[in-house]
């Protein structure tokens, strides 16, 4: 009798030490890389960290991201993919479809998470939003009616505005799909638009020059690597030239330029940190569906707008989520 309770009570005692030394295992160390082309303002990144952190992940305990910055020079973009696989990272997020183009050439099984990727189906990272496919899921900045939006505002600001510039990047996958569709918006507004395409900063003030020689009312500034690295070049030359601009990131109103509106930056690079979880715990990234955003900003700068000689309609300030005195 005294061996079965003493045989009982060790067993016992064995799988208290088991589900102790169990509980006491530590979790997982998971490793991801945060790739771009160019720059990233830290808003984005610090986002997409708390968005990590409220699903659980802790940096230096149980995550470490790899950062990955090519500075604008697509030619590094193979050597740091490589580095991040070298480094067995388990996901790659982006925010430049260049990067993200060199990462499926070099590993096309990798898990890859969109961070308000321009356009992801134009530039052939995707089959579809609802259906994604293959091995590329995340964000995109693009809604259907955003191009639409920014030139109705644009009319409402400088209503005798007949023709809007594109400045745009040469050979940039997303463009191929903003060019059309702001020039179909635009004709349902009466409004002309030309595209001036650039492919480096040396291009700027020749760029400028010509904006303002075809009589064009407006700029519009593309987002992208080339462009947003040089928001306050591109807004003073905008005074210069005294051209209205409305663009793609909000850096450019901050930076002397007239309006933006757009998505809100935080609600969109701290989605992706859903987009992670989900594949970390296994879910294929075909299976989850690019998300648009659904929180935008409008923000004015009333001092550029002084400058050139607008008064801003009541009606759009009512309307803005920030406006700059």
């Amino acid at each position: 009798m005294n061996k079965n309770i003493f045989s009982v009570a060790l067993c016992v005692l064995l799988l208290a030490f088991s589900v102790s030394a169990e509980a006491q295992q530590p979790a997982k160390t998971h490793r991801i890389g945060l790739l771009a082309l160019g720059s990233i303002t830290k808003e984005g990144p610090e986002a997409f960290r708390e968005g990590l952190r409220s699903l659980g992940y802790v940096e230096g305990q149980n995550l470490i991201i790899e950062t990955r910055f090519a500075e604008g020079k697509p030619e590094r973009l193979a050597e740091l993919v490589s580095e991040l696989i070298h480094l067995k990272v388990e996901i790659i997020v982006s925010p430049s479809t260049e990067a993200i183009e060199m990462v499926r050439r070099a590993n096309p099984s990798m898990p890859v998470v969109m961070a308000a990727v321009s356009d992801p189906i134009g530039s052939g990272l995707v089959a579809s939003l609802a259906k994604p496919g293959g091995n590329i899921t995340g964000t995109t900045q693009v809604s259907t009616d955003l191009a639409g939006k920014r030139l109705e505002l644009l009319k409402e600001v400088v209503p005798r505005i007949t023709s809007v510039a594109l400045l745009v990047q040469r050979n940039h996958p997303p463009t191929r799909s903003l060019i059309p569709e702001m020039q179909r918006v635009a004709e349902a507004l009466n409004i002309t638009v030309q595209a001036f395409e650039i492919s480096t900063p040396d291009e700027f003030d020749g760029a400028f020059t010509a904006i303002k020689n075809k009589r064009s009312g407006a700029v519009f500034i593309q987002n992208n690597t080339i462009f947003n690295p040089n928001a306050q070049r591109l807004a003073e030359l905008a005074l210069k030239k005294s051209l209205p601009t409305t663009g793609g990131a909000r850096s450019f109103v901050i930076a002397g330029g007239l309006m933006f509106y757009g998505p809100d930056l935080l609600s969109v690079w701290g989605r992706p940190a859903y987009f992670v979880d989900k594949i970390l715990k296994g879910t294929r990234p075909a299976d989850l569906p690019v998300e648009q955003p659904t929180k935008f900003e409008l923000v004015i700068n009333l001092k550029t707008a002084k400058i050139l000689g607008l008064t801003i309609p009541q009606s759009v300030l009512f309307r803005a989520d920030k406006v700059i005195r």
